[in-house]
């Protein structure tokens, strides 16, 4: 890829973060930040994944990204987003928010497709991301991949898209519900 494949990347991940700084609901990050990504089309590693530095968290009731976009910036979403490419080429960023069994009830009325693992079940000598992605792409990558956590991990979901627009659209279609919803 060339440099300007790369600074278009960028340029497209640092509006999709700027949608979500302006219309996001923070209650929506979790607790150990979150982050967005967006990988080249022939990604490799997370040196093909470009990421928010230091990952996105909740200032009071506002979002606050802590960094600069780079390439190389997230380990944990690159991973998400590179297994789904495994399974389709096309689906090449990858965000996470705060799990709740609300917020999973309101993205099945938005008619995304959902899929969970559980961490207890993950075999031996594999990262989580690589197994528990994988195993929800068997046939065809879903909108939406969640676990409910396990001792010292917290719960989280992941929101999954072609790029980095898509999936803040559906992060903002997401916070209009949960103002209503009061949750």
């Amino acid at each position: 890829m060339t440099q300007e494949d790369r600074e278009r990347i960028i340029g497209v991940l640092r509006e999709s973060v700027q949608l979500l700084v302006e219309h996001m609901d923070a209650r929506l990050i979790p607790e150990v930040g979150m982050n967005i990504v967006y990988a080249l089309p022939d990604a490799r590693s997370r040196e093909d994944v470009a990421g928010v530095m230091g990952r996105i968290v909740r200032l009071g009731d506002h979002v606050h990204p802590v960094g600069e976009i780079a390439f190389g910036a997230s380990d944990h979403m690159a991973r998400v987003v590179l297994t789904a490419m495994r399974f389709d080429p096309s689906i090449r960023s990858a965000t996470n928010i705060r799990f709740s069994e609300d917020i999973l009830s309101i993205l099945d009325t938005l008619l995304l497709e959902v899929c969970s693992f559980e961490r207890g079940k993950e075999p031996p000598g594999v990262q989580t991301m690589d197994w528990g992605v994988a195993s929800c792409c068997r046939e065809g990558v879903p909108d939406v991949i969640y676990d409910r956590g396990a001792v010292g991990k917290e719960p989280m979901i992941r929101l999954l898209g072609e790029d980095p627009v898509a999936v803040a659209q559906n992060i903002l279609k997401l916070s209009n519900r949960i103002k209503y919803a009061q949750l």
